[in-house]
């Protein structure tokens, strides 16, 4: 961060060579100088490289409004004005507030000059970094020898191995450097928050709008488990989402609490609705716990926040109808809703805190923001134990944290504060509605077939779109709940042909797992792929050269499908798995047979009949599991599943979210949940690489998934 750009006056022959001087000088100190051709220029470059730390300017010839501009741009930013004795100096205390310095044109003052830019530059860098990656980057910095963890002493043990050196030269010194033992006093402790950690801690709190936030370096599957562990004592009862990520259900298989299931809408093309209005009332709840054995009025809830699919609630509602001492919201995939206007009222930590309530969420800093792998943090809002919650935190995170992965969940949180990071989500979402308008674009253009992308008509402001009932049919749920959930327009749904929003199935049909393996032998990876629709999230990392890719995959599509090109030639590590199934086969035979296959088994009544009436209940996930443990289980053939009590969760990928929990039946009532997935299996039984990944189910070497239940647990 060294760049420093010089808006040189203009027709000013006395003060260029002051300018010239200064630029020496500035080299001298390590900077790197440019020179925009003018304001706008000098804007663009700005607002694209966030690597520039100063800007120098002649104050007669731009005064402030160049100030105020830059100031939209990133308020932290040292800008340095030139005057000289006959400069005009009309500055208001509130523009005093502005990072502006102020020198004189003169001779042979550049050295001083070019010193003090060095120090301010070095003030803004010491502002903008959060206080745990400094202290970080200063512990790095001074090179101590340490006789403690971890053994590879900053790198040191690897380059002592041919095969070690590889590593080293891979990841590079600071990345091994700061992989530090929590010996390091001057660093603080993550479990006692003290020190850097508690500084970062109370950065990221007033950053994402808590009153307390933890960072967990485990993932939000982690985050999850904590709050569950503190929020719901041994005996109790929580309302669940039954859409919930698996990490709950691991949650009730180690506490001994009952779960009570909030059941949440699907449409036909599989898209995860939200759980609706109804389900949150008093009387709804009631209802559940009468008909639950050993339940009680529930101490505890958990919602997901957003649907995989890109649904936000409108939390106000769920925080003032769900009559529980705490909720918790999953958001593991909106770590960004505290930093756009557009998602006020939709997420956790929004509005203010209510009495007698307290209000977690749980948020992957790593899915949507920029963090490594595993960071997490826990935001919460109301009254409660630190002490008692510190132990659940301690339960379940590592003594031997990794450090960099702390230090960026802080710096993700930075990178949002202020005008750089309004504009960093603001730019996310106006290229995912570029995007949205770009398919459109094609789909009218198009001949015969293209694209269609899941949203309403008009689509022109930036703006999280309703899901209302009646008039308006774009999204396929028959009975939505007005005002009451939300499409994220940065999570973008491509719907492929072959199925209506509701559920009427074309004569043909392109299944959206071939558009997925075609982009992805192409470098395009999907998020997630539903029989007829592929997700993909425009996060803060997605540019418009990884946008015009994907446009540019899925037209290629369209040309080589429109072609009927050989599997062999269009997709060649599918034609890889089988070669003699695949050898004479073109794409739109493929396309049709899985087709015509969907159709047999009617997907649209399965999809919503599967998740309409869920297995029955015969004991909760904790008691399933210590029967698993104890041995009491024994293996059956999917397709036997009836009547016997699952020992496991089971759950397809996509979208990985279970359909039957450990301790449920399925039964005659239930029976189109085990239909629903042995849709899925058949498909890769007749189509070798397009198996079904089922957690809780093993495929054998024969082509069967076999699922694990208890024994001596039989029901006619």
């Amino acid at each position: 961060m060294n760049i420093i750009a010089i808006m040189g006056p203009h027709n000013a022959f006395y003060k260029d060579e002051p300018i010239r001087e200064l630029e020496d000088a500035l080299v001298v100190q390590g900077f790197k100088t440019i020179y925009p051709k003018d304001a706008n220029d000098l804007f663009k470059l700005v607002e694209h490289n966030p690597r520039i730390c100063g800007v120098v300017f002649d104050w007669d010839e731009y005064s402030l409004d160049l100030c105020s501009e830059i100031n939209q741009l990133n308020e932290y930013l040292p800008l340095y004005a030139f005057i000289n004795t006959h400069s005009t100096m009309d500055v208001s205390i509130n523009e005093m507030r502005m990072a502006v310095w102020f020198f004189e044109y003169a001779l042979d003052a550049a050295n001083d000059i070019a010193q003090r830019i060095r120090q301010y530059t070095n003030e803004y860098i010491d502002t903008i970094t959060p206080p745990l990656t400094r202290a970080l980057f200063t512990y790095v910095k001074e090179g101590k020898y340490t006789f403690c963890t971890p053994g590879h002493m900053a790198g040191t043990a690897f380059q002592k191995s041919p095969v070690g050196s590889l590593f080293y030269d891979f990841f590079g010194a600071n990345t091994l450097k700061a992989d530090i033992s929590i010996s390091v006093t001057e660093l603080g402790s993550l479990l006692d928050h003290t020190g850097p950690h508690l500084e970062a801690e109370e950065y990221v709190a007033r950053t994402f709008g808590a009153e307390q936030s933890y960072m967990v370096t485990n993932g939000t599957s982690t985050s999850n488990k904590i709050v569950g562990m503190y929020a719901a004592p041994s005996g109790s009862t929580v309302l669940i989402d039954r859409n919930c990520h698996k990490s709950l259900t691991h949650l009730l298989m180690m506490s001994d609490i009952v779960p009570l299931w909030l059941k949440p809408t699907r449409n036909a093309l599989g898209i995860l609705g939200g759980i609706p209005k109804r389900e949150f009332t008093r009387e709804s709840i009631a209802l559940k716990v009468a008909q639950t054995e050993h339940a009680a009025w529930p101490v505890h809830a958990v919602i997901t926040n957003s649907t995989y699919d890109g649904l936000l609630y409108n939390t106000q509602y769920i925080k003032e109808t769900l009559e529980v001492p705490s909720i918790h919201f999953d958001s593991a995939w909106v770590p960004y809703t505290n930093f756009h206007p557009i998602y006020a009222g939709k997420s956790g930590m929004s509005g203010e805190r209510m009495a007698g309530k307290v209000f977690y969420e749980t948020q992957s800093t790593h899915k949507l923001l920029a963090a490594f792998s595993q960071a997490s943090l826990i935001h919460i809002k109301g009254d409660y134990d630190e002490e008692t919650f510190n132990e659940a935190y301690m339960m379940h995170t590592t003594t031997s944290p990794n450090y960099s992965i702390v230090a960026s969940i802080e710096t993700a949180a930075a990178m949002l504060r202020g005008n750089p990071g309004r504009r960093l989500i603001n730019r996310s979402v106006e290229r995912a509605l570029h995007f949205r308008r770009e398919v459109q674009r094609l789909r009218e253009e198009s001949d015969g077939w293209f694209f269609d992308i899941w949203q309403p008509d008009g689509i022109d402001e930036a703006e999280c779109w309703p899901i209302q009932p009646g008039e308006e049919e774009w999204h396929g749920f028959a009975d939505a709940d007005r005002d009451h959930m939300y499409l994220d327009p940065i999570k973008v749904t491509i719907l492929t042909p072959g199925m209506s929003e509701q559920g009427v199935m074309a004569e043909e049909g392109i299944p959206a797992a071939l558009v997925a393996k075609y982009l992805d032998e192409r470098g395009v990876v999907v998020e997630k792929t539903g029989p007829y629709n592929l997700l993909f999230l425009f996060s803060i990392g997605i540019d418009k050269t990884k946008a015009m890719g994907l446009l540019r995959g899925l037209t290629e599509f369209k040309r080589a499908y429109d072609l009927n090109l050989r599997v062999k030639n269009m997709l060649p590590d599918l034609y890889a798995e089988d070669p003699d199934f695949y050898r004479d086969m073109r794409i739109q035979t493929l396309a049709q047979g899985i087709h015509q296959l969907i159709r047999q088994h009617d997907l649209p009544r399965l999809m919503l009949r599967a998740f309409d009436v869920l297995p029955e209940m015969k004991m909760t996930p904790h008691q399933a599991y210590q029967q698993q443990v104890k041995g009491n289980v024994e293996t059956v053939d999917i397709s036997e599943m009836v009547g016997r009590i699952s020992a496991n969760m089971i759950l397809p990928y996509p979208p990985g979210v279970p359909l039957v929990m450990p301790g449920e039946m399925i039964t005659a009532e239930s029976r189109a949940v085990l239909d629903f997935l042995l849709m899925l299996c058949s498909i890769g039984e007749h189509y070798p690489g397009f198996e079904t990944d089922i957690h809780g189910a093993k495929l054998t070497s024969e082509g069967r998934y076999r699922v694990r239940v208890l024994k001596n647990a039989q029901v006619s």
